[in-house]
């Protein structure tokens, strides 16, 4: 079992190469293993091109061998003709005796069928090995098929006197102006913790702001300190007054706004939805984003949107930086009543992790 274990785990290390890039499929890596001997490997790099088995099985050089050796999977080959054809058809064809399976797929159109295939064909099909570690690799696949919703990480800077920014007007005095030509954020972290938040904008497919939060930093929300692409952006604009001139109504990319008034937009990678404010707004926006096919969605600010998130009890991480200087007053820091359960250093930053397992229990 425990040889089965090392091939599983590197399974799931190739997989993790297709972070960002395979929407809407799940991420997947595989090994064929011949004499104890790694003798070909792959993961799935995009939607619409070859499986991680395919590629596996490509990488082989004496196909002779597959007929004597052993495919690992981190996840159930699919069955069914999509973009591309069959996996279980190709370990049949390659006559591969047995088969390693991480864990069983849930998009209904495989779950289960492809073991029940490979299994009719006269394959030996072992599965559940490293099943947490292979669950939690497709944690934003898995929820959002089994949950129909994306997966929502929350994310947020306090300093440590626990604010996420300075202080602003008080309530009926000028807040905001429409030209956001000057706005810019106030930083709370160091620019490496900063670069580490745009590796995870390409990891996720969306990402998620509440109006207070474009008025006051006028963010362009898409990826600039690493390699990737850049996500969907939401932005949540209740009475419609996010200015035109924001950078996130700049159609460079798909951008989704949330308001109370029923619109339409003139311009493909703009569009508008609407929620009943008075009712579960995290709930709503949940169901908008799983309309949109959106598998993850990383949350951004500010407080009051980020609070609802947590108040509805629907997240699934919060990554929260603390900074390493004091703010004095302005906008308190979200109320998370969740055990840290991990810290990293980052200079003089710190990153606390939070996982909201009530969610579920098989991720």
């Amino acid at each position: 079992m425990k040889i089965h274990q090392k091939y599983l785990d590197r399974c799931i290390a190739l997989a993790k190469n297709g972070l960002g890039t395979t929407y809407p499929n799940p991420l997947v890596g595989s090994v064929i293993v011949y004499n104890d001997t790694i003798i070909g490997e792959g993961w799935h790099r995009k939607a619409g091109e070859p499986h991680a088995e395919v590629n596996a099985i490509n990488s082989v050089k004496d196909k002779k061998l597959l007929s004597k050796s052993t495919i690992y999977v981190s996840l159930e080959p699919c069955s069914h003709f999509g973009k591309t054809p069959p996996c279980c058809d190709l370990i049949i064809q390659h006559h591969i005796p047995n088969v390693v399976i991480g864990t069983i797929d849930p998009f209904a159109q495989v779950s289960g069928n492809g073991i029940k295939k490979l299994i009719a064909s006269g394959r030996n099909v072992t599965v559940g090995i490293l099943e947490d570690a292979a669950n939690a690799l497709n944690k934003r696949f898995f929820t959002f098929h089994e949950q129909q919703r994306p997966y929502i990480i929350l994310k947020w800077a306090e300093s440590q006197d626990g604010f996420i920014s300075p202080h602003h007007p008080a309530e009926g005095e000028t807040r905001h102006t429409q030209d956001l030509t000057d706005k810019k954020p106030v930083w709370i972290t160091n620019v490496y913790s900063r670069q580490l938040v745009h590796k995870w904008r390409s990891e996720e497919q969306a990402i998620l702001v509440g109006t207070k939060t474009v008025l006051d930093d006028n963010p362009k929300l898409n990826v600039r300190d690493w390699a990737g692409k850049n996500p969907v952006r939401v932005v949540i604009d209740r009475k419609k007054i996010v200015s035109s001139t924001a950078f996130v109504l700049d159609k460079s990319t798909k951008t989704i706004v949330i308001t109370s008034d029923s619109l339409v937009s003139d311009h493909e990678n703009l569009c508008y939805e609407t929620i009943d404010f008075t009712q579960n707004q995290a709930k709503q926006i949940a169901a908008i984003l799983y309309r949109h096919e959106i598998q993850s969605v990383i949350i951004e600010g500010g407080r009051r949107t980020l609070q609802s998130f947590i108040d509805a009890g629907i997240w699934d991480e919060a990554r929260v930086f603390k900074g390493n200087l004091f703010l004095g007053e302005g906008t308190k820091a979200p109320t998370l009543n969740k055990p840290c359960s991990e810290k990293q250093s980052i200079l003089k930053d710190q990153l606390l992790l939070y996982y909201n397992h009530d969610q579920y229990d098989n991720l």
